[in-house]
């Protein structure tokens, strides 16, 4: 595998580790595929919870969890560090602002059309920062969206951007009814976003790495599509069943015993579809369960909290330290091919063993995507 330069930053493998909340990729999870050689992101959506009392003030929590995160990453690793930060949260701005003030490698904006800096970001930590501007994309066209704002607004662009297909877990940016429609599969979104950054990369004389994500699982995937332009692979789903990741070992055993058929979609209280590990909780909803909600703080902007069936942050942070009873699992199409728990080496060495193997006998192909 290339090494994936964005900007001055070189990072030895193209491999992104995914940006899983509420709890699942922290700095345990992020610090281990900073060693690898890889990206390691830490999740900051509603990483608060993991503060004593959270409840009391959740704002100032999620700012005292993210810097501890960053933090403790930094000391356990030399390597490449990102934080995965959406828009659709109600505290976006104080998240991006401590992931700049904290010097993160490389900030990853979801969940929402990146178009501008925020104006409370101060001048002073963006003049002299290292931090890359990634954002996360569903198709072509927002990506296209993005950089002409940027390009028009600040005579600059974001420094790279990651391409999200239907088979991603969690939250996903399509419709129910679009998420099997061959139109919309990661390997076309990657070639029409590759197309529709070569204006831009003319335009400013400077390469703009596409990075592929949504059912990237094995070697071989990567492989493919690459030869379709990524320069890169961001990669949540194979990482969770890992000694390093930061959820409870009843999270990771959720994708261990899970069958292919047991990843199903639901509806997300925040008017989302997202694709979950199917467990008795997931049946209840769907049954028409609710629970009420005491919402300390409304963490998502689009959240009537008054009205959802039940809090999604209280379901996945309840699953993440391992209460399945009162919560479930997000995850990627491919959850069902976990067999067992082993460490982020042995997941970067089994990817460049199946990258090698497929480039150097491409008839073999295993595939996921």
């Amino acid at each position: 595998m290339k090494p994936l330069q964005i900007g001055d930053l070189k990072i030895k493998l193209p491999v992104i580790q995914g940006g899983m909340g509420v709890a699942i990729s922290l700095s345990g999870l992020a610090s281990a595929v900073a060693n690898e050689g890889g990206v390691g992101v830490i999740s900051a959506v509603a990483i608060g919870m993991t503060e004593p009392n959270y409840e009391k003030n959740f704002r100032e929590a999620n700012k005292s969890a993210l810097r501890r995160e960053i933090r403790k990453a930094k000391s356990l690793t030399d390597g490449v560090l990102g934080v995965n930060i959406m828009l659709a949260v109600t505290d976006y701005e104080d998240m991006l602002r401590i992931a700049l003030e904290e010097k993160i490698d490389i900030a990853f904006i979801g969940a929402g059309l990146f178009l501008r800096i925020p104006s409370s970001i101060p001048d002073s930590l963006l003049e002299n920062s290292k931090t890359k501007f990634v954002p996360k994309v569903s198709s072509a066209k927002a990506a296209r969206l993005i950089f002409q704002y940027w390009a028009n607004k600040y005579n600059s662009i974001p420094d790279a951007v990651v391409v999200e297909g239907p088979q991603a877990g969690g939250h996903l940016g399509f419709k129910k009814n679009d998420l099997e429609n061959p139109k919309y599969q990661l390997p076309n979104l990657i070639t029409e976003t590759v197309a529709e950054m070569v204006p831009f990369e003319q335009q400013f004389g400077i390469e703009i790495p596409v990075i592929a994500a949504g059912g990237i699982y094995y070697g071989d995937d990567i492989h493919r599509i690459m030869q379709l332009g990524a320069k890169a692979v961001k990669i949540g789903t194979r990482f969770v069943t890992t000694h390093e990741c930061d959820a409870a070992i009843e999270f990771k055993e959720s994708y261990l015993a899970s069958k292919k058929e047991d990843l199903t979609i639901i509806d997300s209280p925040v008017g989302l579809p997202g694709r979950v590990v199917l467990n008795d909780f997931v049946k209840r909803i769907q049954n028409g369960y609710t629970k009420p909600v005491k919402c300390p703080w409304k963490c998502l902007k689009t959240c009537n909290f008054r009205e959802v069936k039940y809090c999604i942050a209280e379901a996945l942070f309840n699953s993440a330290r391992g209460n399945m009873a009162e919560g479930f699992a997000f995850a990627g199409t491919n959850a069902y091919l976990a067999s067992k728990i082993e460490s982020v080496k042995e997941i970067f060495d089994n990817l460049i063993l199946e990258y090698n193997s497929v480039k150097n006998h491409p008839v073999k192909y295993k595939m996921a995507i």
